[in-house]
């Protein structure tokens, strides 16, 4: 899990310098300073606001707008502070007006564009402070600002569309679930006593819903619903450890329906992400390690940093990619036709707008699939609950009769 580490070190030249950085361990924050040829003093993780941030909220959306009219501006020949000066002053959102004149300010200080964004790692990712230094050292800042607001809007757009296919079936599962509750609790006790003035014996569906009725009125509901706040404490527990992560990440993309949704989204963003990182300049060592990062899947960011250490060794990226079996064959094989033709980010791209339209197919489909089987689930369960309170009632009726 990605941590906030504040860090304190020495430059070559003996100057105290101190920031922030997001990475998975103290190892990797270690590893970062080392690079930048900053000898570390001190590393440990940053306290969380007992109240939340004190920045506020700041959304996708405001960084897609800021870096769009960003890039206008850079590419119209206005100066990187004046820029960063007029950004500050007309963005609505008081928190990331703050953060810019906070960005603007350590500019004006020396620092470069990409060296200031990094000391906001909770706004400004990796990806795209890296793809700005490569924007930087190669004297084009705004196509990079441009392709970042594009690479940001897609990877937006893929997230809405798996979040739209989960909403539905989570609102309908849990409104029967609440109507099957207020049946069984409320209304079957009612149907209960009349029928045990009555006297006799109940027919069996009767009986049931009967018993169920009593065991969710009394503690057996108490039961049943301290057990499923306690199952979701656990999973949340769980996913916080490094081995629970893996396990359940592994679950979700073997799961019989969303499993397959869940691979191609993986796939879609692998490739979008490295292809943009490519690219821009970004060295491919990096690119790799940004986009395990970035994956939010432990099972596709353990295959990536194993292609990244092949990588490193000399390998292409599509030899340990197919090895990875996490990746299905037309990926790798189209990979490697990318590597072998110098390219590997048009290559990319291609991929990652195939899933694109493959996302869209299989949300789809699921939807499709989901909508018959709920309304069978919530029929067939409200009216076997229907016909087993009203058999006594038409039995009652053929002995009057």
């Amino acid at each position: 899990m990605a941590t906030v580490f504040k860090w304190t070190g020495k430059s070559q030249q003996g100057a105290t310098l101190q920031g922030e950085l997001t990475a998975g361990s103290k190892n990797e924050v270690q590893t970062y300073l080392r690079r930048q040829r900053i000898s570390p003093i001190s590393i440990s993780p940053k306290a969380k606001p007992l109240f939340g941030s004190m920045r506020g909220k700041v959304k996708d959306k405001d960084i897609v707008v800021f870096t769009r009219q960003f890039a206008t501006m850079i590419g119209a020949g206005l100066p990187l502070v004046q820029a960063l000066d007029i950004l500050s002053k007309q963005t609505e959102n008081p928190a990331f007006a703050k953060t810019i004149g906070d960005i603007k300010a350590d500019v004006e200080g020396g620092a470069t564009f990409a060296d200031a964004l990094k000391k906001f790692p909770r706004i400004f990712s990796d990806l795209y402070a890296n793809m700005v230094a490569a924007g930087e050292a190669g004297g084009i800042l705004d196509t990079i600002l441009v392709r970042l607001a594009a690479y940001i809007e897609k990877a937006q757009r893929l997230i809405r569309k798996v979040k739209g296919a989960m909403v539905y079936p989570s609102v309908v599962i849990t409104v029967a679930v609440m109507v099957i509750v207020i049946i069984m609790v409320f209304v079957v006790p009612t149907f209960a006593k009349m029928f045990t003035q009555l006297g006799g014996t109940l027919p069996m569906p009767t009986q049931i819903i009967i018993s169920l009725s009593n065991f969710l009125g009394g503690p057996g509901g108490v039961i049943i619903l301290a057990g499923i706040i306690a199952f979701i404490v656990f999973i949340v527990q769980f996913r916080r450890t490094e081995a629970g992560k893996l396990i359940t990440d592994r679950i979700l993309l073997r799961l019989p329906i969303v499993g397959v949704l869940f691979r191609k989204v993986a796939v879609a963003k692998f490739t979008r992400t490295l292809g943009t990182l490519v690219s821009s300049g970004v060295p491919i060592l990096d690119g790799l390690n940004i986009t395990a990062r970035t994956a939010g899947n432990k099972v596709i960011e353990r295959a990536v940093q194993d292609v990244r250490q092949g990588v490193s060794e000399g390998k292409t990226i599509a030899e340990p990619l197919s090895q990875s079996k996490v990746f299905p064959p037309m990926v790798t094989q189209m990979i490697a036709v990318g590597e072998s033709t110098g390219a590997l980010d048009n290559m990319l791209g291609k991929i990652a707008d195939f899933y694109d339209e493959e996302v869209d197919q299989a949300v789809a489909n699921l939807t499709s699939m989901i909508e018959p089987v709920l309304m069978i689930f919530l029929g067939g369960t409200i009216g076997f609950i229907v016909v087993a309170m009203y058999l006594p009632i038409f039995k009652l009726i053929t002995l009057v009769k």
